[in-house]
């Protein structure tokens, strides 16, 4: 029997989710696979057989008393709360699963305590890579702790400050997609969402992991091209000061988020993993807008993509016409070709190829392997 791979699924947003789900239903059949999540509805509707085990939502629970919330965070750790009941059964139940399936690699999706927990119960694990400024010991321990990272972008988007010690230790799948949609030409996609083929379009769209879009500065953009048609896809937030005008319309939550895409004469989004490379797929000119996210993940992520051509920056929401007119007018001057190169339709494949020959590697010969040879010092 091959050995079982067990993922830890952050269940924030619903990129890790996906991205697991992509990986998971490319392992061969016979693989065993589970997935540890306080969030079990997100693989609701999964076609492959794998196991869920639901932990407790330890985001925001209550520590006991203002002595132990006192207490520092060693640098070593980012979020490590003392008295947590969710936290102790968290990782209990992490460490029950972990040796009752005998898991052959643990794959972390993401949590620097979760990867060094692993390897201190003596159990290989794999990290997916983030942008961010990760040069803290507490990521770079995590990282030491792994046999490996998986990092599921193009190697061209790595950053500068990632050291190379570690970089040789990192699988680059290219730019991992969980969006599997055919894509229309941009004629077509508008023929379908019954948009002017000839107006200009720009398409605002924000993932699942935040607060949304902020509806004031798009009202400025608006003005801003009031020749241009403005959609908004997914949540937006708003101040109560906002005037609304007739080239601009909110959509919310859309099905076929491609056909929007693919119809974009520009497209204006965050950095989310799975946003940009669903841009790439398409090829369209990109404006990102990093929204805030721990250790700068976005910000970085951003400013990979500029400094390949691949999109323009914008750190911070324009508040005046001319500033927006300078932004669109720098999208337009994209070369599309350039964001198409990131996004790699066989990452996903790829990815689970390398995690299924890694397992398979760390544990060959195990059964007949001496102990007095390989006895733990």
């Amino acid at each position: 029997m091959k050995k079982p791979i067990a993922f830890f699924v952050h269940h924030q947003g619903r990129g890790h989710a996906n991205r697991t789900m992509a990986l998971a239903e490319r392992f061969s059949s016979d693989r065993p696979v589970s997935v540890l999540t306080a969030g079990p509805p997100l693989f609701d509707g999964f076609a492959r057989d794998i196991e869920i085990v639901e932990l407790p939502d330890m985001i925001g629970a209550a520590v006991p008393t203002p002595r132990l919330f006192a207490e520092p965070t060693p640098q070593v750790m980012h979020c490590v709360p003392l008295g947590v009941a969710e936290m102790r059964r968290t990782m209990r139940t992490i460490l029950d699963h972990l040796d009752d399936r005998d898991v052959g690699l643990f794959v972390v999706d993401v949590s620097a305590e979760i990867a060094l927990l692993s390897r201190a119960a003596s159990v290989p694990a794999v990290q997916i890579r983030m942008h961010g400024d990760r040069s803290d010991i507490g990521h770079i321990g995590s990282y030491e702790a792994c046999v490996g990272m998986l990092a599921p972008f193009d190697e061209r988007l790595e950053q500068d400050d990632y050291p190379a010690y570690l970089r040789d230790r990192t699988f680059y799948s290219g730019g991992l997609c969980t969006t599997a949609d055919a894509i229309p030409d941009k004629a077509e996609a508008r023929r379908r969402l019954g948009l002017d083929p000839r107006r200009e379009l720009i398409v605002t769209v924000t993932g699942g992991g935040g607060r949304g879009t902020p509806y004031a500065p798009l009202t400025v953009g608006a003005r801003a091209a009031q020749d241009a048609l403005w959609l908004v896809l997914g949540p937006t937030h708003r101040e109560g000061h906002e005037t609304d005008f007739s080239n601009l319309r909110e959509l919310g939550w859309v099905s076929g988020v491609t056909d929007y895409l693919a119809a974009a004469d520009i497209v204006i989004a965050s950095a989310g993993d799975n946003t940009i490379h669903e841009i790439a797929r398409v090829g369209a000119r990109l404006v990102v807008m990093p929204e805030w996210r721990y250790f700068g993940e976005q910000q970085r992520k951003a400013q990979a993509l500029a400094a390949l051509g691949a999109a323009v920056h914008a750190p911070v929401w324009p508040g005046d016409l001319e500033g927006w007119r300078a932004l669109l007018a720098a999208a337009r001057a994209l070369d599309d070709g350039a964001i198409r190169t990131l996004h790699a339709p066989d990452a996903a494949p790829r990815a689970a190829r390398w995690l299924e020959a890694l397992t398979d590697e760390l544990w060959a010969g195990a059964a007949a392997a001496s102990p007095a040879l390989l006895r733990a010092v």
